[in-house]
């Protein structure tokens, strides 16, 4: 039987599914925030900010970043809809995983371990022949 994982975008304020949905980034009394915006979400957020933010002191940081809208990838280079997989897959296999935030190192080895194709008899008699 096959599979088909389908990952939807989903807005953290409103609950609403979205193609635009993007994570936006902000920091506030040294803690660092990340939402899951659609761009109209994400523009109310910065117009809100925006009379602070042009009074502040720029104290680190990157420059303005760019509006695209495609999930950006995690340090590991697992980008939103891989990690989605990962916790899918995850709690079908009974592991105890969040909804956001940093997936353990355990359950990402795991998942990559079911998921490595293991070679064929055939195979490996092939490559100790070459």
């Amino acid at each position: 039987m096959a599979q088909k994982t389908i990952i939807q975008l989903v807005d953290d304020l409103d609950n609403l599914a979205s193609e635009d949905v993007t994570t936006v980034e902000f920091g506030l009394d040294g803690v660092r925030y990340e939402i899951d915006l659609n761009g109209r979400n994400a523009e109310r957020l910065r117009e809100q900010f925006a009379g602070f933010v042009s009074t502040a002191r720029r104290t680190g940081g990157r420059v303005k970043r760019s509006s695209a809208t495609s999930a950006k990838p995690t340090s590991e280079g697992r980008g939103r809809e891989q990690t989605a997989a990962i916790r899918e897959w995850a709690r079908r296999c009974g592991h105890d995983v969040s909804d956001r935030g940093r997936i353990p190192t355990a359950i990402i080895d795991a998942f990559e371990k079911a998921h490595t194709t293991k070679p064929t008899r055939a195979a490996r008699r092939r490559a100790a022949d070459a």
